[in-house]
């Protein structure tokens, strides 16, 4: 963000609090951070510990000119806008009208708590629903986190599978290369297909978007070329659409022969808001070698393997099968940082000069606005809630949170 913020008296406050659950690793903001908001005439308060399961200390943000408070009901009471990694990290009992809220908050997957907020009179913004445009490349914390997601899975195949990934020729004899084959091609599949040639294997990528051919392709991996039709699998804005059950049928049925020919098969598959597609079935499991390891980053949503059990490690028919679940907060320090940047930025691109510039006109700031003035105002979302179209929101004259009184937060 550079030097860009002149430097005067404190605006708005934005706070950080733990994420509320203890596999959650990750913080939505880093020390780095706070010194980048306190340009933008921002101060920072935080929860103490917050970081430090990211390996961020509390004398860090200290250092860097943050406020630490003894718990998330104090940083909520002091916060004009509160940030989080994910919906665990929200405590709706806390919030208020004024509050603002920025995180991956997943509006389709928890419609439910979008109303929660919209009811609390809370205006938030969830980072999944970014706009595919250039300037919001900066504050994409999606594929931020898919490439963390990508890059482990690569590591959890590897170190499920009996065989090393690389070729190697020793004294004992030649060894042969792994062959792994990554189903999706979106930033976490690319993010593994890299992972995975740095590591020696041999990788093919495949996705139902031909248009990426060229992508796995640079990464030096072979294009795995299906014939189907796949003209409606992007929406407009870029992300995968729910297919019919007969294309995945028919999917299954040409992919079966390539996932029995590899020992690591990786999925990446989600449709937001949707069940994951079933891409591997119990027949396609049983058809692959013995020792063969299939990594599921699907595993949340459902799965792209029919036997895939979320959080569980499983073998079935000689095959073991990870279902892994929140895997950038493996990697909570590199992800944390990663994501920091997304929050910094969107957050400077929402308040001017220590003030929130609620411009709807801005289609990152109109896309992302879930709730506002005590309605959903997401289309999608009010969708999912079965839910009538919302008025056009109106940007209130002062989005200051309000002072709570002392118990549920107002």
């Amino acid at each position: 963000m550079g030097d860009r913020f002149p430097k005067h008296e404190v605006g708005m406050i934005i706070g950080v609090a733990t994420e509320g659950t203890a596999v959650e690793r990750r913080v939505a903001l880093v020390p780095l951070s706070v010194r980048e908001l306190s340009r933008a005439n921002l101060e920072v308060v935080v929860q103490r510990g917050a970081g430090s399961g990211a390996g961020y200390p509390d004398a860090d943000y200290e250092g860097q000119g943050a406020r630490l408070l003894s718990d998330a009901a104090e940083v909520a009471s002091n916060a004009d806008i509160l940030v989080c990694v994910g919906p665990a990290g929200l405590r709706v009992e806390a919030l208020h009208r004024g509050h603002i809220v920025i995180g991956l908050l997943d509006p389709l997957g928890s419609p439910a708590t979008m109303q929660q907020l919209a009811a609390s009179g809370v205006t938030s913004f969830a980072l999944e629903l970014l706009p595919r445009i250039t300037r919001a490349q900066s504050m994409d914390a999606l594929s931020s986190m898919a490439t963390v997601a990508g890059y482990k899975a690569a590591l959890l195949g590897a170190g499920e599978l009996g065989k090393m990934f690389p070729m190697m020729i020793t004294a004992a004899g030649t060894l042969a290369p792994a062959k792994v084959l990554v189903i999706g091609a979106g930033v976490a599949g690319l993010g593994a297909i890299a992972t995975a040639r740095r590591l020696g294997a041999l990788v093919t990528g495949y996705d139902i978007r031909p248009d990426v051919r060229e992508q796995v392709e640079s990464l030096g991996a072979v294009f795995l070329e299906l014939e189907l039709d796949t003209g409606d699998a992007e929406d407009e804005g870029g992300y995968a659409q729910q297919m019919d059950e007969d294309f995945y049928r028919r999917q299954r049925e040409m992919m079966a022969e390539a996932v029995a020919a590899n020992d690591v098969v990786i999925t990446t598959a989600a449709v937001p808001g949707k069940r994951a597609p079933v891409l591997i079935t119990e027949d396609m499991v049983r058809g692959m070698a013995g020792g063969s390891v299939i990594v599921d980053l699907a595993a949340e949503t459902g799965g792209n393997c029919e036997l895939t059990r979320a959080g569980e490690t499983l073998e079935a028919h000689g095959v073991t099968i990870l279902g892994p679940v929140g895997v950038p907060a493996t990697v909570a320090h590199h992800a944390s940082q990663m994501y920091a940047k997304n929050v910094t930025t969107f957050v400077a691109n929402l308040v001017k000069d220590g003030e929130l510039a609620l411009n709807l006109d801005d289609e990152i700031i109109k896309d992302t606005m879930v709730t506002h003035d005590g309605e959903v105002t997401n289309e999608r979302v009010r969708e999912a809630l079965g839910a009538g179209t919302a008025r056009a929101p109106t940007p209130a004259a002062d989005m200051r949170a309000e002072p709570t009184t002392e118990g549920n937060g107002g």
